[in-house]
């Protein structure tokens, strides 16, 4: 029998509490996908700023925003401002650089909403690593579904089970929200050489392992991807090619050289990544 590797999430706060998944020191990535944290379930109170993430840059990557409750609204020195909503996908690349902020919108404030989701950051090949930045949103309802037996199934980015979703990213890259509602089995149809599942809600049962909420699984090469489950359970599928080399990740960048790096910092402090309009804060580049 093929083993799996369980990755137990490490809590952190950042004005709220995320639960990090990648990266590891055994396992820096699963395909293109070098960061994952869980967020939430927070709420944050009316009035108040918490949970708003001030005007920080990025290089080299492109993150990946998909909310299971709640709302964002994001800003970039694109001059791009969306609402991120439950079950979209918002795709902003990085490249050469981009600055952008995260804020809880006021309703969900007054409301008192949960806001939870999943951030991901997803590598650049080593020849798009200084591109143009862009940001791309592609709203729930132009992403593929289909709901047989005890599994729905939202294909995000990539193809699984014959399912193709319209968003496009630069190299081989799966990516998708796997709710089963019932107790059952399934088995995906995953044609990518790395695949992790991490589960953000129940359990599951893979190759005879118990899974829990908040563990990622990454699983054994070429191995069918065939789930089991007791309860109703939430999982994100993720993986695709493997890296074309090494990736070097410092705070908010990520690049197959140091010196890559080394200049994002000095541009930061100069504050020559960009400006978004309207806003007037930042976070300083830290001190480590």
């Amino acid at each position: 029998m093929t083993t799996v590797r369980v990755i137990r999430g490490r809590s952190r706060d950042i004005g709220f509490t995320v639960r990090r998944l990648l990266p590891t020191l055994d396992v820096p990535a699963v395909g293109p996908f070098v960061f994952l944290d869980h967020m939430g379930p927070a709420r944050f109170p009316d009035g108040s700023r918490d949970g708003d993430v001030r005007p920080h840059p990025h290089i080299g990557l492109a993150t990946v925003t998909y909310l299971y409750d709640g709302a964002f609204e994001h800003r970039d020195s694109l001059g791009v401002f969306q609402r991120i909503e439950p079950g979209a996908v918002n795709l902003m690349t990085a490249g050469r650089g981009v600055v952008h902020s995260e804020r809880i919108p006021a309703d969900v404030r007054r409301d008192q909403m949960a806001v939870e989701g999943i951030q991901m950051w997803l590598a650049l090949p080593q020849a798009l690593e200084r591109c143009e930045p862009a940001f791309q949103h592609y709203p729930v309802s132009s992403l593929p579904l289909s709901a047989q037996g005890p599994l729905a199934l939202r294909v995000l980015i990539g193809t699984v089970n014959g399912l193709t979703s319209p968003v496009t990213v630069p190299s081989a890259t799966v990516y998708a929200d796997l709710h089963l509602h019932d107790a059952g089995t399934c088995e995906l149809q995953v044609a990518y050489a790395e695949r992790a599942l991490y589960v953000a809600q129940g359990q599951l049962q893979l190759n005879g392992e118990t899974v829990s909420a908040g563990e990622l699984a990454v699983l054994p090469a070429d191995a069918p991807v065939q789930i089991a489950c007791s309860e109703p359970a939430r999982v994100m599928l993720l993986g695709g090619a493997p890296l074309d080399g090494k990736r070097f990740l410092w705070w908010n960048f990520v690049a197959s050289d140091k010196a890559l790096i080394e200049q994002a910092k000095r541009e930061w402090q100069q504050q020559q990544l960009g400006t978004i309009p309207g806003e007037h804060e930042f976070i300083p580049l830290p001190e480590r």
